[in-house]
C-alpha cells in the first residue's frame, strides 16, 4: 500500500497577539489513524511538536512562526514517500504553507501532494490557482476522503469517484467531484494515532489548548456545529450538522490516555461541545460512576442554553475547571444580524450558575462587525463591565475579520470592501484580528483607530470592574505569573506571550527568513 507523509506545518501567530497556544495536531492524528487502519504506511512530521521552542520571524516581522522551518520539514520527508498531505487550517498560514508545498515539489517532483483543512475547504479554487504544486484539495472532513484518494493513487484510478475533492482536470480547469456526506458513525472512526508524533513533548512541557493544569491530552467529543453565525466558516467546513460521540466511548478514550500517557487533564477541542443537555449529564454521571479523577476544560467556547445549575454542579464535581462562553457581542441588535442565536439574559443566568459552582470563566467578544454602530459598541462595553462585576475571570476582545468561507466574507467581497485573496490579505487583513499592534475596521463609519479604542476600552472596563471588586484576583494573577502557574486563560496568554517574545529576541541576530 502507499507510503504517506502527513505534515503539520509550523504555526504562524501575529507577533503581538494575545493568543497563540501550542497544541497537538488532533486533526492530523485522526487522518494518520484512518490511513494506517486502511493499510497504508504513514509518517507524520509535526513541525511544532518536533521543535516547539524554535521561534522564527517571518514577513518583515508581521508573523512569528513556531516550529521547524520549511527547509527542516522537507529534510525529514522519506525519499520513498508517494503521497504528501499538508494541513492548512488557518488562512493566515497559507503564505508560508504555500512556500512549503513548493519546496516539497522542487525536492520531490513525482510525489502526489494533497492539501486539506478549513482554509483549503473555503478557497479550493484559489488554492489550486495560486499553488500549481498541489494535485488535489480535500474539502471538509478528511478521514474517509483521504483514504480513498490514496487508494486511487495506488490503483492508478481517477479521483472522479472520490466525493469531496477538487483536482486539476485534463485542461486548465478544476474538477469538483461533489459534496461528501458528513460521517454519521463517528464512534467508528479510529482513535488519533498519537504514537506517530511527539506527543510526549507536549505533555512534558505543558503545551496545550487550554490552561496548563498538568499533562494534557486533546479530545473531540462531537463534530460540527448546528449554528450558522455569519462570521464563521464552519458551515463550509462541516455544514450545520452537530454529531456527538457516545459518551461511553469518549470516557473510554480519556481513561486510555490516563493509563497510557499519564494524563491528568483533558482539553475538549469541540467547536460547540455542549448542545444537548442530556449528553453532558450522561457524560458526567459516567465519570462519577467510574470514580475517575482528572480535570477537563472547554477552552474553545460553548453555548449557554444547556448549562444550568444542575449541569454546572456536575461539571465542577467531575473535574471541569475552565469554561469559555462566546456571546460575541453585548448588543441584541448585533447578535440578530450575525445570526448568533444567543439571548443575553439566558447567558447571564448560565454565567452566574457556573461562577457559583466554582468554574473559571472566559468570554469571547468580537467588535467591528459590518453595520455595527458606536451605540452598539458601547452596549458591548457596558456588557463587559457587567460580566466583569459578576465575576467572570477573563475576556478576549477580538477585531472582526472577514474570514474566507464565512457569509460576511462573501458579502464584503461582493461589495468590493475587501480585495481579492492575496498574501497581503492573509497577513495584514486577517491576522490583525488578534494583533494589538494594528487595527482594521469593517464597521461602517468607524475608523480603525477608533475601533481599536473600543477594543482596548472594553478590556480595560472588564478587568477594572473585576479587580476593583475582587482585588485578590489581581494579586493571584501576578503571583501565578511569577510562579509560572496557570489557572485562567489570562495566566496562559501572558506566559505564552513572554515565551514567544523571548524566543524572538533570542533569534533576533539571525537572518530573517522571507517568503
Amino acid at each position: 500500500m502507499g507510503k504517506v507523509t502527513l505534515i503539520r506545518p509550523m504555526s504562524l501567530i501575529p507577533t503581538w497577539s494575545d493568543s497563540g497556544p501550542i497544541t497537538p495536531p488532533l486533526g492530523v492524528a485522526y487522518l494518520a489513524a484512518s490511513l494506517r487502519e486502511a493499510g497504508h504506511g504513514v509518517k507524520v512530521i509535526d513541525a511544532v511538536g518536533e521543535s516547539p521552542f524554535q521561534i522564527s520571524s517571518l514577513f518583515n516581522g508581521i508573523m512569528t512562526a513556531i516550529g521547524l522551518t520549511r527547509e527542516q520539514i522537507v529534510e525529514r520527508i522519506d525519499p520513498t514517500t508517494e503521497v504528501v498531505g499538508v494541513s492548512c487550517m488557518f488562512s493566515q498560514d497559507w503564505p508560508e504553507v504555500r512556500q512549503l508545498i513548493n519546496l516539497v515539489r522542487d525536492r520531490f517532483p513525482k510525489v502526489k501532494i494533497v492539501v486539506g483543512g478549513e482554509h483549503i475547504t473555503a478557497v479550493r479554487e484559489f488554492t489550486l490557482q495560486s499553488c500549481p504544486a498541489v494535485d488535489c484539495c480535500v474539502l471538509g472532513e478528511g478521514d474517509e476522503a483521504l483514504v480513498e484518494i490514496v487508494n486511487a493513487f495506488d490503483n492508478g484510478t481517477s479521483l472522479e469517484t472520490v466525493l469531496g475533492v477538487m483536482f486539476r482536470d485534463s485542461g486548465d480547469g478544476f474538477h469538483f467531484t461533489g459534496p461528501r456526506a458528513r460521517i454519521r458513525q463517528v464512534d467508528e472512526i479510529p482513535l488519533p494515532a498519537w504514537d506517530l508524533m511527539p506527543i510526549e513533548t507536549y505533555l512534558d512541557h505543558g503545551l496545550s489548548f487550554g490552561v496548563n493544569r498538568g499533562r494534557s491530552m486533546p479530545i473531540l467529543a462531537t463534530r460540527g456545529c448546528p449554528f450558522q453565525c455569519t462570521f464563521c466558516s464552519n458551515p463550509q467546513m462541516w455544514n450545520s450538522r452537530w454529531i456527538p460521540r457516545d459518551p461511553v466511548k469518549v470516557l473510554d478514550e480519556i481513561e486510555l490516555y490516563i493509563r497510557q500517557y499519564g494524563a491528568v487533564n483533558i482539553d475538549f477541542y469541540d467547536l460547540t461541545a455542549i448542545v444537548k443537555r442530556q449528553w453532558v449529564i450522561d457524560f458526567t454521571h459516567l465519570i462519577l460512576a467510574r470514580g475517575l479523577k482528572f480535570t477537563w476544560q472547554l477552552p474553545s467556547g460553548t453555548r449557554s442554553e444547556a448549562i444550568d445549575d444542575e449541569v454546572t454542579r456536575l461539571l465542577y464535581q467531575t473535574g471541569c475547571r475552565n469554561l469559555a462562553y462566546s456571546p460575541e457581542s453585548g448588543s441584541p441588535e448585533v447578535l440578530k444580524r450575525i445570526k448568533k442565536r444567543v439571548k443575553l439574559d439566558h447567558m447571564d443566568r448560565s454565567i452566574r450558575s457556573s461562577l457559583r459552582s466554582g468554574l473559571n470563566l472566559k468570554l469571547n467578544i468580537v467588535v467591528g462587525f459590518p453595520d455595527e454602530t458606536r451605540w452598539e459598541l458601547w452596549k458591548t462595553i457596558r456588557y463587559l463591565a457587567k460580566v466583569g462585576a459578576m465575576g467572570v475571570h477573563d475576556v478576549s476582545v477580538s477585531m472582526f475579520s472577514p474570514y474566507p468561507g464565512s457569509e460576511l466574507y462573501y458579502r464584503l467581497r461582493a461589495q468590493g470592501t475587501i480585495p481579492e485573496l492575496s498574501d497581503e490579505f492573509f497577513l495584514s487583513t486577517l491576522a490583525s484580528y488578534k494583533d494589538f499592534s494594528k487595527s482594521l475596521s469593517f464597521a461602517n463609519g468607524i475608523g480603525s483607530r477608533e475601533l481599536l479604542f473600543y477594543r482596548v476600552m472594553g478590556m480595560l472596563v472588564f478587568y477594572a470592574a473585576q479587580y476593583t471588586l475582587r482585588p485578590w484576583r489581581l494579586v493571584a494573577m501576578i503571583s501565578n505569573f511569577i510562579r509560572k502557574k496557570q489557572e485562567s486563560r489570562l495566566d496562559k496568554s501572558l506566559q505564552d506571550l513572554v515565551m514567544r517574545v523571548r524566543g524572538y529576541r533570542a533569534r533576533a541576530r539571525k537572518p530573517e527568513r522571507q517568503a
